[in-house]
């Protein structure tokens, strides 16, 4: 019997830094059932811990450093990387840039972000430490569909965090990470599975 099963979706992960959530995003996608294989890890920082480990494990690299360019060229060679890579989608894994609106039209339902929050609450920057100073019962995590407005896309799945009394920001934000590490596989082989349904 020949192998029907679909070709598995490729993807280029886009990170800043160490990279936890590009290696959930691996190693989920080494599962047999996993729809999605991660064709490229880009990163706007050559020195980033997350390349290599994506070197490490024979994923194909690519580093440019956003400093001295401008906005549009920088997204330019990202955009340029991911599409040789052969990229269907892009998963935004910390990736600390905030993208053209020419780049965001391009990928519109193709382009994932992470947010650590539960958005629509705290989008941008030091979310855990806003929810604690708020007085909110939970933080969390939310994955959602890029656009042009930041942190603003559909959501396509979260999880709640408990906040605890003696909450800090850092002891949060380690709670919420595992979670982050759970949800993004799953929502973006979900995503994955809905966009090939439909076409």
């Amino acid at each position: 019997m020949p192998d029907t099963a679909p070709q598995r979706a490729r993807i280029a992960v886009f990170v800043s830094g160490r990279g936890s959530n590009m290696a959930a995003l691996l190693y989920a996608s080494r599962l047999d059932e996993a729809p999605y294989e991660i064709a490229l890890v880009a990163s706007n920082d050559p020195g980033a811990e997350a390349l290599a480990l994506a070197e490490a494990e024979g994923i194909a690299t690519f580093a440019l450093s956003h400093k001295g360019m401008t906005r549009a060229a920088h997204d330019a060679a990202m955009e340029d990387a991911a599409r040789k890579a052969g990229a269907e989608h892009i998963a935004l894994a910390g990736y600390m840039r905030i993208l053209t609106p020419g780049f965001v039209q391009r990928w519109e339902g193709r382009m994932l972000n992470i947010h650590p929050s539960l958005l629509p609450k705290y989008t941008g920057l030091d979310t855990h430490a806003r929810a604690i100073a708020a007085g909110d019962s939970h933080g969390g995590v939310s994955v959602h569909l890029v656009t042009e407005d930041l942190d603003a896309g559909e959501v396509l799945g979260q999880i709640a965090v408990a906040i605890r009394p003696d909450e800090t920001a850092d002891s949060l934000a380690e709670r919420v990470r595992i979670a982050e590490h759970q949800l993004y596989p799953r929502v973006l082989a979900e995503h994955i599975r809905s966009t090939r349904h439909a076409d």
